[in-house]
């Protein structure tokens, strides 16, 4: 047990690492993590042994649930929607397309078995969005004409079709199905997918808005749930469950979600997980000394696939569309093969009877050749057909993205004393990005305009953009409870770490700016934060001198004699009421 956790926290670690230097380099992650694989395996360092096909069929299986789901719930249909057409076209009728040239390619050229090499066809057909994203955000090119999108949508939904392939072929070869109950299947494998995903999406997204769950987390967990049942539900009826999940996926992540953000998060770092489990797994099952005999085959159907098979599909569903010619060549070039490729031909090996080619160790090296070669020459190929948008944010093609930072509102009371009474709205000296938006004098509410006059006792709403973590600088909220070491004392006094500044104080309905003198107390809430904010107080030399001008004032509000007044009435209320308070 302790040297199983070991060695899973060691993969881990080498993923992570190996992440990291994928964005560096532009390569694919994915090629990082079945590198590591094999590098872990029983042809490897490692010397891990592990061919269990049938158990891996099944990780995998479950890995691709989620990565589907999350694919559908991070595409951003707005910016999809222009290039739906053309993509969907793609993932059907194009994965049909590449997946017969393929197999035709393998049987005649290859001296395949015919049904094993359309097989091998089936499941090359499908392309991969995490490797063709994972060089744009890398590289930070957003593409011409809605191209990204294009892809995104066609990789994201063309994998249950080439599944289905598959799974036509299996039940063909192995004499399991007419050609009556083929078309039927067929139909079911669309419809109930499609159904399904459709309407426990629906539900979903109304029980989230309509039911409060006792724990923050509650929400995630339902999330992950409906995930799973669309699936099984789908493939229970004999729908194909993975169109099913990405229809949920895509429905669910253009709604408005309560907590969504977190759900993202979640999502996010999840599918990450299972993408390096998933990636990782793949690699293991492979033996670099197995792909040697297969090397030149595999070779031979890469270059098809890659010059003949895929921009014949797409100039015959692009071209006739009007699409242009350097969106036609890129889209061509960037149908990068992935794990699902790899995923489906486990599955071929384990549910076909009497394969005889190594369909595995084929595919393998068709994907690895895929993303290396396509994969490298991908952003130089979109700068040489002048694709690259260079006013465009990639990101924009997700729904996690947003094109502003949120904004933040936020009510203040004048209180006497306070530096915008009897000031109009035009000569406020407001700090960038915020706007006064409302005001409240007693039971009235207004919009203030540029002459309105502020008067004591008004309260403003006000706005202004959120604090959005683009740099490494972390913003955090201590609150001084009893016993902590802070309390009863100034702020000269703690010594704050060198790289922290202490940029506000709240104590109860007050909020207290912060001073060498400032004494601490219990219930206090400090917010602190790093350097950086040293630098935005340097860099906006408008907000330093109002903080000036607000502590002079408070200066010029101390009185020796109110402060003795105060002092007797204490003494005085102490003895009449025998020494309390």
């Amino acid at each position: 047990m302790t040297a199983a956790l070991l060695i899973t926290t060691l993969v881990l670690f080498s993923c992570i690492v190996g992440s990291r230097l994928s964005h560096k380099i532009g390569i694919p992650a994915l090629f990082i993590f079945m590198v590591l694989g094999m590098l872990f395996g029983s042809d490897g360092f490692l010397k891990i042994p592990f061919d269990n096909y049938a158990f891996a069929q099944d990780i995998c299986s479950v890995a691709l649930i989620f990565i589907m789901f999350y694919g559908g719930f991070g595409t951003r249909w707005s910016e999809a929607k222009p290039v739906a057409v053309p993509a969907l076209a793609l993932s059907s009728l194009g994965v049909v397309l590449t997946a017969a040239v393929t197999g035709l390619f393998c049987v005649y050229v290859c001296g395949m078995e015919f049904w094993e090499g359309m097989l091998v066809g089936c499941v090359l057909s499908s392309t991969d969005a995490a490797s063709v994203f994972s060089i744009l955000r890398s590289k930070k090119l957003s593409l011409k004409d809605h191209t990204a999108s294009l892809l995104e949508l066609e990789s994201g939904s063309n994998d249950p079709f080439a599944y289905m392939l598959m799974v036509l072929v299996l039940s063909i070869k192995g004499g399991k199905a007419s050609a009556g109950a083929l078309g039927l299947e067929v139909l079911a494998q669309i419809g109930f997918g499609l159904a399904v995903g459709a309407i426990v999406a629906v539900v979903a997204v109304y029980v989230l808005r309509h039911m409060a769950f006792s724990a923050m987390g509650l929400h995630t967990i339902y999330v992950f749930t409906v995930a799973l049942f669309a699936y099984a539900a789908a493939a229970q009826l004999g729908g194909n469950g993975y169109l099913s999940v990405y229809v949920a996926g895509i429905i669910m992540g253009n709604s408005r979600l309560p907590h969504q953000k977190v759900l993202v998060g979640f999502f996010d770092a999840f599918t990450g997980l299972m993408q390096m489990l998933l990636f990782f797994l793949l690699g293991l099952l492979a033996f670099p000394s197995r792909m040697v005999p297969v090397l030149l085959p595999s070779l031979a159907i890469a270059v098809f696939l890659t010059v003949v098979a895929r921009p014949l599909a797409v100039g015959l569903i692009l071209l006739p569309l009007r699409r242009s010619i350097p969106q036609f060549l890129l889209v061509s070039w960037a149908g990068l093969r992935g794990a699902a490729s790899i995923v489906f031909a486990i599955m071929a090996l384990v549910t076909g009877d009497g394969t005889q080619s190594d369909i595995v160790h084929i595919v393998f090296c068709v994907v690895l050749f895929s993303i290396v070669l396509q994969g490298a020459l991908l952003p130089w190929l979109a700068k040489k057909l002048r694709m690259i948008d260079t006013t465009g944010n990639v990101l924009r093609t997700f729904t996690d993205y947003a094109e502003e930072s949120d904004m933040q509102f936020f009510n203040l009371l004048l209180e006497e004393g306070h530096p915008w009474i009897n000031q109009p709205v035009r000569e406020l000296k407001l700090p960038p990005d915020t706007i006064l938006i409302l005001l409240r004098r007693e039971n009235e509410v207004m919009a203030p305009r540029g002459d309105t006059v502020l008067l004591p006792g008004d309260r403003l709403v006000m706005g202004a953009l959120s604090y959005a973590d683009s740099d490494p600088v972390e913003l955090r909220e201590i609150e001084l409870t009893a016993g902590h070491k802070w309390c009863r004392r100034t702020i000269s006094e703690i010594a704050p770490p060198a790289d922290t500044l202490i940029v506000l104080v709240r104590r109860g309905r007050e909020t207290l700016v912060p001073s060498g003198a400032l004494r601490l107390e219990r219930g206090d809430t400090v917010a602190d934060q790093l350097a950086w904010s040293i630098r935005m107080l340097y860099e906006h030399p408008a907000l330093c001198a109002e903080m000036g001008a607000a502590g002079a004032l408070r200066g010029k509000e101390f009185s020796t004699e109110h402060y003795y007044a105060e002092f007797v009435r204490i003494v005085r209320d102490m003895i009449e009421t025998g020494g309390a308070l």
